[in-house]
């Protein structure tokens, strides 16, 4: 699929977990590049090991013969103003741009508990009107910066954060302008309480990134009968690659594809890789999307 306008990469984490060390904090970011780019990714998204500087990342990845797909931002936007949101991101913002990425995950963790082992249900909420449209405003500012930097804002709904369940999404969606995007996690969606391709077809109009997790149906019952925290999640497989789980990610596909998708499909799993061994799955993960291209795109291009 190489000159296809939707690419696959992957995130970092199937080889190891900034958040939780234990899980592959000793492999280097040496072994996540040489092995993804074996298998056939034509991209990486940033985690913890990579270099802070633009340069240090054009280097690096040079050496792959990869593109940066794009990273994570932390953000403290609901706790603080828009000015030193700006300044604060600014740095990011450079160090994406330069090296080409046009998305930058927005990962909101004011008040956050998705690093911590504390049951999903304790997760912060805007519980009125005001509280939403005061953030939405915010964020949509937030998003025009980040637009004249080059790069579009793309909004990670994540479980343990303001924005988690279907109804969030549908409330950041409202609260904001086109400036943000939305990026669609299937597997976040589908921990969080929502069907992934219904939550999908109705916010395809923002949808900018797309991280392709998948899920284990019967762990995840367990979690929410056990209030797990995320960490537990985790650490006892909720999540695995495309082809490995229950989400029908070929009616996915051909939903973005049907709506002229263009972008990335980025494989992002947290595992314990002492369970599910990295390349194995890395490489599970892209031939189930690298497939389902292949047969769906032909019978969505344009003349």
């Amino acid at each position: 699929m190489t000159n296809s306008p939707v690419k696959i990469g992957i995130n970092p984490i199937s080889w190891s977990n900034d958040d939780l060390p234990s899980l592959g904090g000793e492999t280097p970011l040496s072994t996540a590049l040489s092995e993804g780019k074996a298998i056939g990714y034509r991209g990486f998204e940033l985690n913890g090991k990579f270099p802070k500087t633009p340069e240090g990342v054009r280097e690096v990845l040079a050496e792959y013969d990869l593109e940066l797909v794009s990273g994570w931002y932390s953000s403290l936007l609901a706790h603080r103003s828009v000015e030193e949101e700006i300044e604060a991101i600014a740095p990011h913002c450079r160090l994406l741009a330069e090296n080409g990425a046009q998305v930058l995950v927005y990962g909101e963790v004011a008040g956050s508990i998705q690093g911590r082992r504390i049951a999903l249900g304790e997760r912060p909420r805007f519980y009125t009107d005001e509280a939403w449209k005061t953030y939405g405003d915010k964020l949509t500012q937030l998003a025009r910066y980040t637009q004249s930097q080059g790069l579009r804002l793309a909004y990670h709904h994540h479980m343990g954060a303001y924005v988690q369940a279907p109804e969030d999404i549908d409330r950041a969606m409202a609260a904001t302008g086109e400036e943000v995007g939305l990026l669609f996690d299937a597997g976040h969606c589908y921990l969080g309480g929502g069907d992934p391709l219904a939550v999908l077809r109705k916010h395809l109009a923002r949808v900018c990134h797309v991280h392709c997790k998948d899920v284990r149906a019967g762990v995840v019952k367990l979690a929410r009968n056990e209030q797990w925290s995320f960490p537990e999640c985790i650490v006892n497989g909720a999540f695995t690659v495309p082809g490995d789980g229950d989400i029908d990610f070929e009616a996915i596909l051909a939903t973005l594809l049907a709506a002229g998708y263009r972008g990335w499909l980025v494989v992002e799993a947290e595992q314990d890789p002492a369970v599910a061994p990295s390349y194995a799955y890395a490489k599970k993960g892209f031939e189930t999307l690298n497939s389902l291209l292949a047969r769906l795109a032909p019978q969505h291009a344009r003349a």
